[in-house]
């Protein structure tokens, strides 16, 4: 497909000017365990004895690892195989992740070394396989599938992140239930969670969950919650007969510690990257209001929406590209259909995998969207710049909200500059950063 460089598109679109922006700075509550500290929180947590005596010598522990973009996810990991190992027993990882890298098991030790995570760097074998074995039938009338590695070790550790999902609301949503259900189903798993829809999705998880801690060899889960910042806040191991009641009880947490656009509502957001390092559906929707779904809703509301880029992590799955408006060729160009297809087929939400509008530059996806918005005051349109959907401590907002900015009208929102038109190359490539110097 040719995009063309000032063709009918670029004169209807060249006629549209952009506003004015200012860097803003958005503050929140910023719990955090730093990264040097992670190892002896995790051995903390694993040392009381409801878990440690779990962990005999000699035991072979699958610990699970997935395909989000977690922050410090090697350092909780490898502090997770390094305290099997104190307890004389033999881990090793086993990527959890359904039909990420591509429902393959190469592709998933690919997305694995991607966040740094390799038998190298980990100290253990990693035992990539697509094949499960079917432990029963849920209570919702589902064969319930387990990666044939974990299911043939003598434990499994569910190391994961919990977060709100970002296409369904539940009792539990991202976290070890999503873990076992999903991440070790594998891809025949995931897709029979995801069969009837995301209507469903919370009680088969659940009801999945449930076989799984009676017919599996789990032990226990490790998760970890992020705080506002994309920083680890919070690492609590949890019993495998506790998880179906803390789990909900932490959800909570992680929901009261999620950033969000202070302003609320605009026109245009632009993204600058997406990727599956930052959401599943390559920006949160939570953050960006971008749902794929009739199931899920919040985040700030705009009328259109750009993404510029996608993410290298992200290996060419570009799942969530349908929740854009418009992207430009660049992002276009990195689009693998062989690693994003197999996601929506598994999820069944074909809308995240949608094509919108493609535009040459980024100058010209701004200008789309501008000029789509209806019923707006385009020579004072309120435009929204985020880095991505998990940064968004420092953003830019247009001249629109500056007034607003200064009086304290958001708490939390501080602006660091003045208004100023963003540069663009001869290309139309944003060359204007979020953050200064």
């Amino acid at each position: 497909m040719e995009i063309k460089k000032d063709g009918v598109v670029s004169a209807l679109l060249a006629p549209i000017a952009l506003p004015k922006m200012f860097r803003a700075k958005q503050t929140f509550p910023r719990e955090t365990i730093p990264p040097e500290k992670i190892p002896q929180v995790v051995e903390a947590q694993i040392a009381q004895p409801l878990f440690s005596e779990k962990i005999k010598p000699g035991m072979s522990i699958a610990i699970t690892a997935g395909s989000r973009g977690i922050a410090n996810v090697s350092i909780i990991t490898k502090a997770v195989v390094d305290a099997v190992k104190r307890r004389g027993a033999n881990p090793f990882i086993v990527p959890a992740m359904g039909s990420h890298g591509g429902a393959t098991a190469e592709g998933q030790l690919e997305v694995l070394a991607s966040y740094n995570i390799t038998p190298e760097t980990m100290g253990c074998p990693i035992r990539s396989s697509m094949e499960v074995v079917e432990l029963g039938i849920s209570d919702t009338g589902l064969p319930v599938y387990m990666d044939k590695n974990a299911y043939e070790s003598d434990g499994v550790i569910l190391s994961c992140r919990l977060k709100p999902h970002n296409a369904f609301r539940g009792k539990v949503e991202s976290g070890p239930c999503k873990m076992m259900a999903v991440g070790l189903g594998k891809q025949k798993g995931a897709e029979r969670v995801h069969s009837e829809g995301m209507g469903k999705i919370g009680a088969n998880i659940l009801s999945i969950a449930q076989v799984m801690l009676a017919k599996g060899p789990i032990l226990f889960a490790i998760p970890c919650i992020e705080n506002a910042y994309d920083e680890t806040c919070r690492i609590e191991a949890i019993d495998a007969k506790d998880i179906l009641t803390r789990e909900p009880e932490l959800l909570k947490f992680a929901f009261d510690n999620m950033p969000s656009l202070l302003v609320g509502e605009g026109d245009v957001l632009i993204v600058d990257e997406t990727g599956k390092n930052y959401s599943g559906t390559g920006v949160d929707p939570n953050i960006t209001g971008t749902f794929s779904t009739e199931f899920a809703h919040g985040g700030v509301n705009v009328q259109r929406t750009c993404f510029l880029d996608l993410s290298e992590e992200s290996h060419g799955n570009s799942l969530g590209v349908g929740l854009a408006n418009a992207i430009t060729k660049r992002f276009f160009d990195k689009i693998d259909l062989e690693m994003m297809y197999p996601n929506c087929i598994t999820s069944t939400v074909l809308a995240s995998a949608r094509i919108p509008c493609i535009v040459y530059s980024d100058k010209e996806a701004i200008q789309l969207c501008v000029r789509t918005c209806n019923g707006i005051d385009q020579k004072n349109v309120r435009i929204i710049r985020i880095p991505n959907s998990l940064h968004i401590g420092s953003i830019m907002l247009s001249e629109a909200y500056y007034a607003d900015v200064l009086a304290g009208k958001y708490p939390g929102l501080e602006a660091v500059s003045q208004p100023e038109y963003m540069e663009f190359d001869a290309e139309g490539t944003l060359l204007t950063p979020i953050v200064e110097g």
